[in-house]
């Protein structure tokens, strides 16, 4: 089996996973902010980052005048609804940082055309990545139980799409936005964060074998760094290879 290098980090608790991900979070973005004068990061949604967005809340030193904020994926439902991870983010952080509103840049999701909307935003990120590709400084996601990430579910066409930065992924009869695979591929950091007992088999399955779920799809050409909680850790084998 040939598999990607990359990181993997396990700590005791999601507690210590955030911590060390604040400070990863500092250190990539001391270095874009030098290197090419801003710092540019994917969010997700989910438990694990939320605790790490409270805890950035409270990490002093962080440049906000100078980080641009986007949406791995997003719900199709308005800003302040109980499911939107808009609201997520900005009850957790965006509250509670100063950051210019025009470096907020979250999808659209009350078009009332889910693939207007995908458009939309993919020519929103056009415009601030005048590139192929959007290249984000950091691309943080997670993993659902079936092995998705974003909104990129098993056995569905906005797993397959290849020619857009953008496109509208589908949970049973809800639809979400999602960036796709290559657009979070061209990522120069992309950090999966893992917690929780009821991930253990699944991550076990998608480190071990060969590619055949949405997360293992995700081989970013920067770095891949994977961070785990000994509770979604407790199933790998010790021989795993890094």
């Amino acid at each position: 089996m040939t598999v990607q290098a990359f990181q993997l980090e396990i700590h005791a608790t999601p507690e210590d996973l955030v911590a060390q991900g604040a400070l990863l979070w500092h250190h990539w973005s001391t270095l874009a902010i030098a290197e090419r004068g801003r710092f540019t990061v994917a969010l997700a949604g989910g438990s694990t980052p939320k605790l790490l967005y409270r805890t950035l809340a409270q990490t002093s030193g962080l440049d906000w005048q100078h980080t641009w904020l986007f949406w791995g994926d997003e719900r199709y439902v308005p800003a302040d609804h109980l499911d939107s991870n808009y609201r997520m983010v900005k009850e957790s952080l965006l509250d509670a940082i100063s950051i210019p509103p025009e470096q907020i840049v979250a999808p659209p999701t009350t078009g009332g055309d889910p693939v207007q909307d995908a458009q939309r935003y993919q020519q929103t990120l056009q415009q601030i990545f005048p590139s192929d590709w959007p290249s984000f400084d950091l691309a943080i996601l997670g993993m659902g139980e079936d092995g998705h990430t974003a909104s990129l579910f098993p056995g569905t066409p906005a797993l397959e799409v290849e020619d857009q930065w953008v496109t509208v992924g589908q949970k049973e009869d809800q639809p979400r936005l999602t960036l796709t695979r290559p657009a979070l591929n061209a990522s120069r950091q992309v950090l999966f964060l893992i917690t929780g007992s009821s991930k253990a088999a699944r991550l076990k399955e998608v480190l071990t074998t060969e590619p055949h779920l949405p997360v293992q799809r995700i081989r970013p050409q920067g770095h891949l760094l994977w961070f785990l909680d000994a509770a979604a850790a407790a199933e790998l084998p010790l021989h795993i290879t890094l």
